[in-house]
């Protein structure tokens, strides 16, 4: 638990977007984890922009923004939705927050996201292995099963050329 708010791996990987083939969370929703406003976490970014270079952190576009909010249930404009184009941060924009927000609580909850980014390539990792097995052992048996048509078939010659 952080300050009132139980953070686990479950709720922060639902918070997880791909977005250009990058693993990233929304401003927003980082500013909750962190327990600041969204507005206090954009600032301190802005004061220290050379630590965020695009590869950590970058403005969606507004086709990005628009296809995320259809998968997110976020409230309209001007009806106290947002009111901007987020930004989202990498694992490693997301390691740099800790150390511009300043707080053992940035830091506690910088710790508990880098697991759920950890957690989830072991899983990602875990999948692709199983998968390859999956394959190799259906490549396998399509295998044997061609072998034993092909003992089959010379079998029945053998026998028919023998008899």
């Amino acid at each position: 638990m952080i300050g009132d708010y139980n953070i686990n791996l479950n709720h922060v990987q639902s918070h997880i977007y791909s977005i250009r083939n990058v693993d990233v969370m929304l401003d927003k929703e980082l500013a909750i984890l962190y327990g600041v406003e969204t507005k206090v976490l954009n600032q301190a970014v802005k004061r220290n922009i050379r630590r965020f270079p695009e590869r950590y952190m970058f403005q969606l576009s507004k086709e990005e923004w628009e296809s995320l909010r259809s998968q997110i249930v976020t409230s309209k404009n001007g009806r106290g939705g947002d009111r901007y184009i987020p930004y989202v941060f990498t694992e490693q924009g997301i390691t740099q927050l800790s150390t511009v927000l300043k707080s053992d609580t940035a830091i506690e909850v910088s710790i508990k996201i880098m697991d759920a980014f950890v957690a989830m390539r072991r899983f990602g990792q875990k999948f692709m292995r199983n998968n390859q097995i999956g394959d190799a052992t259906r490549n396998d048996i399509i295998n044997h099963q061609i072998t034993l048509i092909i003992w089959k078939r010379t079998y029945s010659h053998w026998v028919t050329m023998n008899c």
